[in-house]
């Protein structure tokens, strides 16, 4: 017999049978087609488990009933961790049901929401937040229990929002190119602008290597409404890197403060510890650099990192040898270029 987890064969007479595990359902039983309780109605357990929760009426229209999703997660998922990702999250029912279902039976879910409407902050943001502090909601107040308990869960909400292809555009500057432009006809213009112009001219008005000198002060314009308002927004490039990277963090030392710095440890998707150490190039220079890397014990001889990412020029020893001969190497990466390689594409 050969079995890997829920599909599995046996040999017999006449070569395989196959089987698949059906997992999930409801107190032991496979998930019916049709789900007629009048716990999954939209309008008794949607919109009013909404409305009692946010404390206002008629904020979105048609709210899934959390028993709904609630009964979906069971039928796929009879265990109590995982990950459940919601890509069009709506007034946020997904998050509502896996912090109910992990504060029924102590479960370790976590939920990925995805989410471009404007109600992300009037109605799915404080339903999150609401739905952790308390378990019941009336009239947008908390109820407790006869003991006197909101069964709040701790939880902790990452919130990221994206560029929108509105905001680069509000970014773009282009280079003074002078009259030539003026002087193309029509035709050529079109080319120029299209093949040319945007691409090169354009090119260091989002990202260039002077931003990451100072890394924790970068900002855009970002949009505030549909009528082209724009607000100055500090972008974090820490964490967009960490995504690019598809870093496992596992500490953050945050010292941008007091000594202009902040490092982050992590596995690569290889499998390899990283350390991606940031630093405001005006604070921690080349002197300050090699101190910091002193006091974070980073060497080639004995690093602990598989791979250094650094920001701003450095003059650090990458290769060494032992009193035995033996040459040994430390990968330090700049962060810049393999920056612009994985968020355009770019060559290093």
């Amino acid at each position: 017999m050969f079995k890997d987890g829920d599909l599995w064969a046996n040999q017999t007479n006449n070569g395989y049978q196959v089987y698949f595990k059906f997992r999930g359902g409801l107190d032991g039983k496979l998930m019916q087609s049709i789900w007629s309780d009048s716990k999954y109605s939209a309008s008794d357990y949607g919109t009013k488990i909404l409305d009692n929760t946010i404390g206002q009426r008629e904020l979105f229209s048609y709210p899934k009933s959390p028993h709904t999703v609630l009964d979906a997660i069971r039928a796929i998922n009879d265990e109590n961790y995982g990950l459940i990702l919601d890509y069009f999250a709506g007034s946020g029912t997904t998050a509502h049901a896996v912090i109910n279902l992990n504060r029924e039976d102590g479960g370790r879910r976590k939920y990925i929401l995805v989410e471009q409407g404007e109600y992300f902050d009037t109605v799915l943001k404080p339903r999150v937040q609401k739905v952790v502090y308390a378990e019941n909601w009336k009239d947008g107040k908390p109820e407790a229990d006869k003991e006197s308990s909101l069964h709040g869960v701790p939880q902790i909400v990452k919130v990221l929002k994206l560029e929108s292809y509105e905001d680069t555009l509000n970014n773009l500057v282009l280079k003074d190119n002078g009259d030539l432009f003026a002087k193309l006809n029509n035709g050529v213009k079109e080319d120029y602008l299209l093949r040319y112009m945007l691409a090169d001219q354009s090119r260091d008005s989002l990202l260039n290597t002077e931003v990451f000198k100072r890394p924790f002060n970068y900002q855009m314009d970002i949009a505030t409404d549909s009528a082209g308002a724009t607000k100055r927004v500090n972008i974090d490039l820490v964490e967009t890197f960490n995504y690019l990277l598809g870093l496992r963090v596992h500490a953050v030392k945050d010292r941008i403060e007091k000594d202009g710095y902040l490092a982050v440890e992590g596995t690569l998707p290889d499998g390899e510890t990283a350390l991606v150490l940031w630093r405001d190039c005006e604070k921690v220079g080349y002197e300050g650099l090699d101190a910091l890397l002193g006091r974070l014990k980073i060497n080639p001889q004995d690093s602990e990192y598989g791979t250094v990412y650094i920001n701003g020029d450095h003059n650090i020893a990458t290769v060494w040898e032992n009193e035995n001969g033996v040459t040994g190497r430390l990968k330090i990466r700049q962060i810049e270029s393999e920056f612009m390689a994985l968020m355009f594409g770019e060559a290093q």
